[in-house]
């Protein structure tokens, strides 16, 4: 979640896209009427201004279920406590920027509705990057994951929201290795690909990475600091962290080349680019774009 350290109480997020509803702070008393179980979390800070406390996942989780509906009319959101609970204003900040990619090979113009297809590899329970593309762009989404519980969760979001149960579908990744395979049918195709791939090589890597923020948010430390953004390990780390998870859904592709338009990835690790941009032209991409997203603490690549 974007944090603010500025006392400016009408200061403008101007590190976010241009169409990010979240560039302005938040509007407390409107988020809590569309959702009253976040007053509960909001207090006056340091600068005399309504925040929440970032490092309480209650809070944070809060806040996300106010931000989707009251801005993405999203009436029923929950997941369990220990998946990823994802910053929005962040996930947003992808669906624009995805958007003006897809607008390139369109003569400027954003494509938008149902004939724009994309798949969101990892959707998780939160299913986030879905609802608010949809509500954004009107496009259609398949969702794949290799948790049974994830899933049960972003299909139990979808049916509680009805209108969306034609426009967003989840399916089950059997082999966690395989990313495409078994996911994407027989001449199947789409716009699109998104993914928000596991950033940590470990449990110990990810601990490490909370602790960072805790300090950060001047929250007290603690010997196993909790998650304030959730998250179990098939969605913060695996073996290699996002580099291997990258490379191996770059070489994966080739495998769809022709039924795809753009593949992209959130990148954490501006570290992590050489090896990623070596796989790209191992595999010969077409073409390769990287952009800079601000998001809270971190600058991202896509």
């Amino acid at each position: 979640m974007t944090l603010s350290t500025s006392p400016e109480k009408n200061s403008e997020k101007i590190s976010l896209h241009p169409r990010n509803k979240h560039r302005l702070r938040y509007d407390f008393g409107a988020l809590i009427k569309a959702c009253p179980e976040l007053g509960s979390f909001v207090a006056v800070n340091a600068y005399d201004d309504e925040s929440v406390d970032f490092s309480n996942p209650e809070a944070v989780k809060a806040l996300n279920k106010a931000l989707l509906k009251y801005f993405y009319k999203i009436n029923y959101w929950d997941i369990p406590d220990r998946f990823l609970c994802p910053p929005v204003p962040g996930r947003a900040d992808y669906m624009h920027y995805a958007a003006d990619l897809l607008a390139e090979a369109n003569g400027g113009k954003i494509p938008r509705g149902t004939s724009v297809r994309v798949l969101d590899i990892g959707t998780g329970a939160n299913c986030i990057y879905p609802l608010i593309g949809n509500h954004e762009y009107g496009w259609r989404f398949v969702g794949s994951d290799i948790d049974h519980e994830a899933m049960r969760t972003a299909q139990h979001i979808i049916k509680s929201n009805g209108d969306l149960e034609d426009v967003l579908e989840y399916r089950f990744q059997d082999f966690p290795t395989t990313i495409f395979r078994g996911v994407v049918r027989p001449g199947e195709l789409f716009d699109l690909v998104v993914c928000n791939p596991p950033f940590h090589a470990s449990e110990e890597e990810a601990l490490a990475s909370t602790r960072r923020k805790w300090n950060n948010l001047g929250a007290k430390p603690t010997s196993k600091p909790v998650l304030n953004f959730g998250g179990q390990q098939t969605e913060l780390w695996c073996e290699g962290g996002e580099a291997a998870f990258v490379r191996r859904m770059i070489d994966q592709s080739t495998e769809i080349a022709t039924r795809c338009l753009w593949f992209s990835t959130l990148v954490s690790k501006k570290d992590n680019l050489p090896a990623i941009y070596w796989a790209l032209k191992q595999t010969k991409a077409k073409n390769v774009e990287t952009i800079e997203m601000s998001q809270g603490q971190k600058e991202k690549m896509e």
